[in-house]
């Protein structure tokens, strides 16, 4: 039995329907090879990354499998229908079809809802035997113990250029529960994390030197991400994750993190406006201490980026040129804005919806760049959006760039500069529509 594992590409943007592509990645990804090791020996697998490889439509296959986010749901679907013209049965997950399985479920054989640990053999055998089911659902969480490692000999490392970063799992949820995030529903309410050895184990197979912890709070229980970071020191690696901004206050935290090879973390800022800040129930972020903690970030010389989320109720007019201000004062060396978009499932989905806030659900989340999905209570949705995009112009503009960033002498510094001319490509172009998540 032949199976194509697919992780779609997605559009461009609203108004350019091409298909993003791109020669080479910076991180190898983690669901396609880790699905193949949980694959059984009887089929015969082919990884296809879309944005870097072209789908073969007429190729001998006899299922094939999408991994499916909101932002490649669409493209995604157009796939999933010309294989099934041919006739050959497709089945689809991700966390897109935990939102919209009767969407979804018109484009697929067999919807998986859940954690692949639980559905994907239970699928792949009912696909040999010809008796899909139109849904599998996971009934439980996985406890993360005695993963098998990702099957790295069926990817192309020679696409992920010459300083190849792995991606690697150490935990699933988040123990925090802010207003805006989804990810708590599919991943479940309980923070899980891996074994440390195990996490180890795995990074010594890959041979990884540089290292993205895929994780949506590497550091969601402090003492085992200490006992994790303690363990890496002997592999002398490059790491980078994300994690809360309070513990960018704990100095034996984040002296272990830097010895341990920490290069890059991202840091869930949101807000500078701490009444904003309580009203999406993130209240471990403390405003009064945000200059503080950079300022001893910037001292022990680690790059960092930042997350920002623009559109709440709370906030003023004068919010983005305080915001710009505060981190062209603080030397940030990097940072995304956003606008708040209400996430299928997610307590302000229902409170915007029950408002009659909600301009466009159905393309909510399915376009890269910056789009508003929200009636603002403060501006337009035009003017959010340019004032947001007036950000990313003015804070990645090269006279910025050069007064917020160090030297590109040491690694730490280099890739500062890295994501912000990344970040600067997508600023300048005319939809923004070069944003990618690798």
């Amino acid at each position: 039995m032949k199976l194509f594992i697919i992780q779609p590409s997605h559009y461009r943007s609203r108004g350019n329907r091409t298909v993003h592509k791109t020669r080479k990645r910076s991180v190898v990804g983690l669901t396609l090879p880790f699905l193949a090791a949980i694959t059984p020996k009887e089929w015969e697998v082919s990884l296809i990354d879309e944005q870097l490889t072209d789908i073969d439509y007429d190729a001998p296959v006899d299922l094939v499998a999408l991994t499916t986010w909101t932002i490649n749901s669409l493209w995604a679907y157009q796939i999933a229908d010309r294989f099934r013209q041919r006739g050959v049965p497709v089945i689809m997950g991700g966390p897109h079809t935990y939102f919209y399985a009767d969407e979804a479920a018109e484009h697929c054989d067999a919807l998986g809802i859940g954690e692949g640990e639980g559905i994907w053999r239970p699928m792949l055998e009912d696909a040999a035997a010809g008796r899909l089911k139109k849904i599998y659902r996971g009934k439980t969480l996985h406890d993360l113990s005695g993963l098998p490692f990702p099957r790295y000999d069926l990817v192309d490392l020679k696409k992920y250029g010459l300083f190849t970063t792995f991606s690697v799992q150490t935990s699933r949820g988040c123990p925090f529960a802010c207003e805006f995030c989804s990810e708590r529903f599919y991943l479940g309410h309980k923070y899980r994390y891996r074994p440390t050895r195990e996490v180890i184990e795995e990074i010594k197979y890959s041979k990884a030197k540089n290292v993205f912890f895929a994780d949506s709070n590497f550091a969601g229980k402090r003492s085992h991400t200490m006992e994790l970071m303690e363990a890496l020191i002997p592999l002398k690696l490059r790491w980078s994750a994300l994690w809360s901004m309070d513990l960018c206050n704990n100095q034996e935290f984040m002296r272990l993190a830097k010895r341990s090879g920490l290069l890059h973390i991202n840091i869930g800022m949101e807000s500078i406006d701490q009444g904003t800040l309580d009203g999406m129930n993130k209240r471990a972020n403390k405003a009064s201490q945000y200059e503080e903690t950079l300022k001893q970030l910037r001292a022990m010389g680690i790059s960092y980026s930042v997350n920002l989320i623009f559109g709440h109720d709370t906030e003023k007019s004068t919010v983005f040129d305080a915001t710009l201000e505060f981190l062209m004062r603080n030397k940030v060396p990097a940072a995304y804005f956003n606008i708040l978009t209400p996430h299928k499932g997610t307590p302000l989905y229902d409170r915007m919806r029950e408002q009659d806030r909600i301009l466009d659900a159905y393309n909510m989340g399915r376009w890269t760049g910056i789009n508003c999905y929200i009636k603002p209570k403060h501006c337009s949705r035009e003017e959010l959006e340019d004032r947001v995009k007036a950000l990313y112009t003015k804070f990645y503009s090269l006279p910025s760039m050069f007064s917020r960033l160090s030297p590109p002498i040491t690694r730490s510094n280099i890739a500062s500069w890295v994501v912000n001319f990344s970040q600067r490509k997508m600023a300048l172009a005319d939809s923004m529509e070069n944003f990618d998540y690798y």
